[in-house]
């Protein structure tokens, strides 16, 4: 009888672990669908596109399409203003995010809960009511159509959420380390970068490429803040492909499919050091 219950169990576990891997592969399908078919459509003809459907695989591969997009939005440039501007927003955030959780979460300022809650609410602000009084700035200080402006908005947008995460984190520290320091004879500064710097700082890895790929995918603001075609990022030269009455399907596909390629390798060179500090969150 042990023996009939043992293989029953044995049976299920299997067809369990069958069933398991049958709903991970529909999901992992479902969530590569819309890049095949992006990649299918960027390498076919307006003509193959328009005689066939979505779906249907090019009869012959169409590469004019991403030499269309390629020099039509001076795709270079794009590359380069959002490579700079979100990779000086993934630095300046983190840090900016670390010293304001440090005085919040370490210092113990007065009214620490109020702060932090007003962090979490601008978190939540959408950015149409934003957009008037960053514009009216931008303009007072001569910041129009220029890309600092980005980075300054962002970097402060960025590191209000950087600032709720840190400061919840260093809200636990233990206070035993920090008091073992300061009988050492360290200062604030000293605690901040040989105590708290080198704990925090697989968290801070994560912040920096979220940083970088939030802003990096950013549009309205760029939109409206960047004028002129130098200083415009890869969102809005994505944009300019769309007309009021006409759309180029396959180059279109293909722009998306160019403009995702350099996130795309930031991810692969930088998962493991995203790996590992969600993983190093979770244990401390």
């Amino acid at each position: 009888m042990s023996d009939t219950v043992l293989r029953k169990d044995r049976f299920h576990r299997g067809a369990g672990r069958w069933v398991v891997l049958a709903v991970v592969g529909l999901f992992a399908l479902a969530m590569v669908a819309p890049f095949l078919l992006m990649v299918i459509n960027a390498f076919k003809s307006p003509a193959d596109y328009s005689g066939g459907s979505p779906l249907s695989v090019p009869k012959q591969i169409y590469t004019d399409g991403l030499a269309y997009f390629w020099q039509r939005v001076n795709f270079p440039v794009k590359l380069w203003n959002s490579i700079w501007t979100s990779a000086l927003v993934a630095v300046a955030g983190t840090l900016l995010s670390l010293l304001n959780a440090y005085a919040i979460g370490v210092g113990r300022i007065r009214g620490r809960a109020w702060i932090v809650a007003v962090f979490m609410i601008a978190n939540m602000l959408p950015q149409e009511g934003l957009i008037y009084p960053l514009f009216t700035m931008a303009q007072k200080i001569g910041l129009t159509d220029n890309p600092w402006s980005i980075v300054i908005i962002f970097t402060v947008i960025q590191s209000a959420f950087g600032t709720y995460l840190l400061s919840s984190v260093l809200g636990t520290f233990p206070r035993a380390l920090l008091e073992a320091a300061e009988l050492d004879g360290a200062g604030r500064w000293q605690i901040l970068w040989r105590v708290v710097y080198p704990i925090v700082r697989p968290t801070m890895a994560v912040l920096a490429i979220f940083f970088f790929i939030w802003t990096w995918n950013e549009f309205f603001i760029p939109l409206v803040m960047l004028t002129s075609n130098d200083n415009q990022t890869v969102p809005i030269a994505l944009s300019s492909l769309q007309g009021d009455r006409m759309l180029d399907v396959p180059t279109l596909n293909a722009g998306a499919l160019v403009s995702l390629v350099p996130t795309f390798l930031f991810f692969l060179f930088f998962q493991r050091t995203l790996t590992r500090g969600v993983t190093a969150g979770a244990v401390k």
